[in-house]
């Protein structure tokens, strides 16, 4: 049997810098889409709304909009194929590994679908430019799966140790928030580029610019790690939906997954209206937003040492019910605030606490339960627990797009107060549901079940004296 490498921190940063490429993806497209897409441009933000001519905006049924239908489409479509990508990832035996290989080949196409979403539906014709938007959104979200769903998996699989879950969690929060601050200077880099290329071109290459550094980073440790030196890994034989009912059946993991999908709604319509709470309600411009997100992630980051040291300490469960209620008190604010560039200082500052918090430790309470899994059963189906929480939350994500462009139909300073409001009444109900997670019973049922596979569990060891040896 070949030895495997010892997994150090150090391949874990490695590991990590994949995540700050995706999410830098991810954070243009879930950040300035509904921005630049929808809205009505004004003398302080030029740049809001400077694509919506090109694609319907009216409401097509009741108050819902065909962007936030397309939106929705979209997240439902990642949801759905989340399932099938992990249970192909799961049961895949190639040379490089199970995981490895979908992100060598899937990093380019993702980072030119994210660039083609901003600049292929320009035609003159609305229905030519709806049809592409629809289809490059359902590709840009199929590649993100086919990229996220084995690169998620690695997160329970290299966090072999308690230990290392904790660590590898923090690693991939720190680049996640970090490449979603990055893709919020979008408007910056393109105020920059502004008097050579023109408004809309200037959007574009900003794109394209960030979008090349993803790949770089999405590429950096997918050809750096060798999997198979690292991970002994036996493909699974139990087919996608069935592994999908199976893992669903975890009452655990249930527990978990219903709070964790209303939590994703809730900060899924916070992050979409972020900008306009900032444009809109505090009446300041785009460009801040890159300086209030910095301020968020810096002090957020500056966290990060207390709350691993923390979930160590006294678990992480009691950690991630005070992040959903500091979430509830960033979401008041924002429902709240006035006109004032200090709403925003405010609103970064409260938000720094749940960001360290939930960035880092729902992924390790999922590895947790995914490896507790693998030792009750002797089956790795890690791909299809991160894929499950996935499908579940991007149902979340993809109802709160619904439900923000059809409350904000009408664009006006009440309509972005609502979506706040839902979000502060949504996440409550997440915390609340949360408290049935039983995260103490999954780690006493880890030890106890690799103490018995190691047989750690020992005889007690009698001391001798040299009279009593003497004696016999």
């Amino acid at each position: 049997m070949k030895e495997l490498k010892p997994i150090t921190n150090k391949l874990l940063w490695i590991f990590a810098i994949g995540q700050f490429g995706w999410s830098l993806l991810s954070g243009i497209v879930s950040n300035w889409m509904v921005y630049y897409y929808t809205g009505t441009p004004s003398e302080q933000n030029p740049n809001t709304g400077v694509f919506a001519s090109g694609i319907t905006q009216t409401p097509i049924l009741f108050s819902l909009t065909l962007f936030g239908l397309v939106l929705a489409a979209g997240r439902i479509f990642d949801a759905v194929s989340d399932p099938l990508i992990a249970g192909w990832s799961d049961r895949s035996n190639y040379k490089g590994g199970r995981r490895i290989p979908f992100m060598r080949a899937m990093a380019v196409p993702f980072s030119l679908c994210t660039i083609g979403l901003f600049v292929l539906p320009q035609t003159q014709n609305i229905i030519v430019n709806d049809t592409v938007l629809f289809i490059l959104l359902m590709v840009f979200y199929l590649f993100m799966t086919m990229f996220c769903t084995p690169y998620n998996a690695l997160i329970a699989e290299l966090g072999d140790t308690q230990q290392h879950r904790i660590n590898v969690s923090t690693y991939i929060s720190f680049t996640f928030i970090l490449g979603q601050s990055i893709s919020f200077l979008l408007p910056n880099v393109a105020d920059a580029l502004k008097g050579t290329v023109g408004q809309a071109n200037s959007i574009r290459y900003s794109v394209a610019f960030m979008s090349s550094i993803a790949c770089i980073a999405m590429l950096y440790p997918a050809f750096y790690i060798k999997e198979r030196d690292y991970i002994d890994s036996t493909p699974s034989e139990t087919k996608p939906f069935k592994s999908l009912a199976q893992t669903f059946s975890n009452k655990q993991f249930r527990h978990f997954v219903y709070s964790d999908v209303i939590y994703f709604f809730a900060l899924t319509l916070f992050q979409t209206g972020l900008a306009f709470y900032e444009t809109q309600l505090m009446e300041i411009e785009d460009t801040w937003t890159f300086v209030l997100t910095a301020t968020m992630t810096l002090i957020s980051v500056m966290l990060y040492p207390m709350v691993n040291i923390l979930a160590k300490k006294i678990s992480k469960k009691p950690l991630i019910i005070i992040g959903f209620f500091s979430y509830c008190c960033v979401f008041a604010i924002a429902g709240l605030c006035q006109k004032g560039l200090y709403w925003g200082f405010i609103i970064a500052v409260v938000a720094a606490v749940p960001m360290a918090i939930l960035g880092i430790l729902p992924q390790a309470c999922v590895a947790d339960v995914a490896e507790l899994t693998r030792l009750q059963t002797g089956e790795d189906r890690s791909g299809m627990f991160f894929a499950a929480r996935t499908f579940a939350f991007k149902m979340g994500q993809a109802i709160a797009m619904v439900t923000f462009t059809s409350i904000t139909v009408s664009q006006t300073k009440m309509s972005y107060r609502i979506t706040a409001f839902v979000a502060l009444i949504t996440c409550f109900i997440g915390a609340c549901i949360f408290f049935t997670f039983d995260e103490k019973a999954i780690l006493v049922e880890i030890k106890k079940l690799k103490d018995s596979i190691s047989g750690v569990k020992r005889k007690p060891v009698t001391v001798v004296s040299k009279a009593d040896r003497k004696k016999k």
